[in-house]
């Protein structure tokens, strides 16, 4: 080799060094979300959002039949503005729902996280939803309404030294764990903490039933639970005011910064006021829990859950799909008669409850069983389509908007080259174009213009609400 050549080729090594250096130094420069592949970047690419909340009497419950809840409620708020589905999950065990994000199989966790430096170094938080301190729960003593507030404070513990050698209940892997044991570090005397798999509300209830002595909460939190549990105090703080936030996978840069602009807007708006003031200043949430209908105690959506599941047995249908149907058509009140005179819990039309043997003077469970006799003979129009999931959205088009409505956009989709025997994206697409003349004018439909958002959107509600009935009712379904 001549001295030009290897000069060339030294040359040539020394290049190849500073531009693997300069590109290494670079990347380490880059933010997460700019190194995040591109699939994780670009979130809108994909149809939905899968959301973890919990369930309890704030964050998201069901009530009288309606999904509601804090975190809920602002979930449906961020949807809107990011114009996607958000998929709600539950999960009350904080442990499960770190890992699901970190594997990537959530986006979000949508719960009042505390913000510590050992999460920061796990997953990426979102800017504060609002602040709250972390506060002891003991139950008051039993002669507390004839007490003075003086003299309780003799009763109950308000200094923290006070906690040396009493036994605290928290929640698993929650902030208010490490919170107890930096404060028993501080004080220099034992805490015994208690890691329990309930939620933190679930622990407020066994300290007002006296099954433990002491728990700790967040304080808003706890405020909502002492309006229907009167003999709890929760005046008592063990640590100071905190950051409350959602989290997201660290390497969700764009997520992340779309949902971050939208929470600082929306906090400075009225609506996130009402919606905070709704679960946590508005005393009339205490009926609420006390309700036969507050779905997260007693399992229940109405006084009808009894008929209901006796008769969706007879269609071989999950009772909590015909109950969010229900709730659908007549929000659970068999007195709503509609302007077509459609009547009754079922809001079956005059024509077609004289079909099945019903008219309104009927008794309610007469009502139920027609309907469903209604729902079993369409299914059996629809017996060709194999999956049952899809013919229960055909059959709930149809008892909507009427069968030759749905038929008609069958036909509309086969010949436009969909799938006539799927309703997402197939059948429901024409639907909603069978109220434009050029379809409903076209020589394959029959029976002309319907409005067809109408019958779009009750399909969607009434599986969108169906999930939330699986998310809070199944660990409490009864037979």
């Amino acid at each position: 080799m001549t001295l030009k050549t290897k000069i060339i080729l030294i040359l040539t090594v020394y290049l190849l060094v500073c531009i693997t250096c300069t590109q290494t130094r670079q990347e380490a420069q880059k933010t997460p979300a700019e190194i995040a592949p591109q699939e994780t970047r670009d979130f809108r690419s994909r149809d939905k959002l899968v959301v973890v909340t919990n369930y309890n009497s704030t964050n998201y419950f069901i009530y009288r039949g309606q999904p509601m809840g804090f975190h809920f409620d602002l979930l449906q708020e961020l949807a809107d503005h990011l114009d996607m589905e958000v998929e709600v999950q539950v999960d009350n065990n904080l442990e499960e729902k770190f890992e699901e994000l970190e594997m990537g199989d959530i986006d979000l966790i949508a719960v009042n996280l505390t913000v510590t430096k050992e999460r920061k170094d796990k997953m990426a938080f979102t800017v504060p939803i609002m602040q709250t301190r972390q506060v002891l729960v003991q139950r008051k003593p039993e002669n507390w309404e004839q007490m003075s507030s003086r003299g309780i404070d003799k009763e109950l513990i308000r200094n923290q030294l006070d906690l040396a050698g009493k036994t605290v209940y928290v929640q698993k892997k929650s902030s208010h764990a490490t919170r107890l044991q930096n404060l028993s570090d501080e004080i220099g005397e034992p805490i015994h903490i208690v890691e329990s798999g309930k939620e933190a509300e679930q622990l407020v209830a066994l300290v007002a039933s006296g099954q433990i002595d002491y728990a700790v909460s967040d304080e808003n939190v706890a405020r909502v639970n002492q309006t229907y549990y009167p003999n709890i105090d929760v005046n008592t703080a063990v640590s100071f005011p905190q950051n409350l936030a959602w989290a997201v996978n660290k390497s969700s840069g764009a997520l992340l910064e779309q949902i971050n602009a939208w929470i600082s807007d929306f906090r400075e708006t009225t609506r996130f006021a009402v919606i905070y003031n709704k679960y946590f200043e508005n005393h009339r949430t205490a009926k609420m829990v006390v309700s036969d209908y507050f779905t997260l105690y007693t399992g229940r959506v109405s006084a009808y859950d009894e008929l209901i599941r006796k008769y969706s047995d007879n269609i071989g249908w999950d009772w909590r799909l015909l109950a969010s149907m229900i709730y659908q058509e007549s929000r659970f009140n068999p007195s709503v008669r509609s302007w077509a005179g459609a009547f009754g819990l079922m809001q079956l039309m005059p024509t077609t409850a004289a079909r099945f043997g019903v008219s309104s003077v009927s008794s309610t469970e007469e009502q139920i069983r027609a309907g469903v006799d209604f729902i079993k003979w369409l299914d059996k129009r629809f017996s060709w389509i194999k999956d049952e999931e899809e013919r229960k959205k055909f059959i709930l088009a149809s008892y909507n908007v009427g069968l030759g409505h749905v038929l008609d956009a069958r036909r509309l989709a086969e010949k436009y080259g969909k799938d006539p025997d799927k309703w997402d994206n197939n059948v429901d697409d024409f639907i909603l174009k069978k109220m434009q003349p050029e379809f409903y004018n076209d020589p394959v439909v029959k029976y002309g213009y319907c409005r067809g958002t109408e019958t779009y959107n009750y399909v969607s509600d009434i599986y969108s609400r169906y999930v939330h009935y699986m998310n809070i009712i199944a660990e409490y379904q009864t037979e």
